[in-house]
């Protein structure tokens, strides 16, 4: 049976920037050892796949690797593909997920809102495996459903160099760095080598997490943030009380 197959920029300001995510619109579910090895021969980040939902679309994302439960780059992509080639005519999508009700709706000028849960971060001791793999000590160190290591700077963030072995030692999904931007209110790096990722580009589920801590630290409810990957990618971020609204123009 052949798919179409659509590979969106996420979070991007143009062409070759932002998280690619490869889109599949299904009309019925496949089996899933199929959708994994689908992701897997695409070898992106996310490869997602929907399927019609009532009034709306029911979604799930995979990495390389594994099911995801949450994938923000990859639904904004979806929703771009809804919106822009299959002809969607509703400002809004309704997306039922294994992390319940999400939504995307159309902002100005093409941007794309992600209405998303929050999850609320806490503080935990710094492991050693962390500071290994990471390369320097963060100055605090919050757990939800990723690791998320706090420095001071953008320069400590982007001097980075992975080492996986020690990050894969690590609970969790994966390790956000993040630390107040130069010309942005945070930056944020994301690694999750267990799940085939070594680096993501733009990683929108790892908003859900950040935006609550550096709102109460900026004392601010909207926030411009860029994630510095290679490719890198703006995320406009806005907390609304148990939900966070991310951001993003897709190509």
């Amino acid at each position: 049976m052949p798919l179409k197959i659509y590979q969106i920029d996420a979070f991007a300001s143009g062409p070759f920037t932002g998280n690619p995510a490869a889109v599949i619109p299904l009309e019925q579910w496949l089996d899933d050892a199929t959708m994994q090895a689908i992701a897997e021969e695409n070898n992106l980040a996310e490869t997602v796949f929907f399927i019609p939902c009532g009034q709306g679309f029911h979604i799930r994302w995979f990495t390389p690797t594994a099911e995801v439960k949450l994938c923000g780059h990859a639904t904004l992509a979806s929703a771009y593909v809804l919106f822009n080639i299959i002809g969607y005519d509703k400002t809004r999508i309704e997306f039922e997920s294994l992390s319940g009700t999400l939504s995307v709706s159309k902002g100005d000028d093409g941007l794309l809102v992600l209405d998303f849960p929050l999850q609320q971060p806490s503080e935990v001791p710094i492991e050693d495996a962390l500071t290994r793999g990471l390369g320097r000590a963060p100055e605090a160190c919050l757990h939800s459903e990723d690791i998320i290591a706090v420095y001071s700077n953008q320069a400590q963030v982007a001097e980075i160099i992975p080492k996986h072995s020690d990050l894969r030692q690590l609970g969790l999904r994966g390790v956000i760095a993040t630390a107040p931007g130069t010309d942005y209110d945070f930056v944020v790096r994301f690694f999750a080598p267990k799940f085939g990722i070594p680096e993501d580009p733009v990683t929108g589920s790892a908003y859900t997490q950040v935006i609550p801590y550096w709102a109460e630290r900026l004392g601010k409810t909207e926030l411009k943030a860029k994630q510095i990957s290679a490719r890198g990618g703006e995320v406009f971020c806005e907390l609304k009380g148990d939900r966070v609204m991310i951001a993003g123009y897709a190509h």
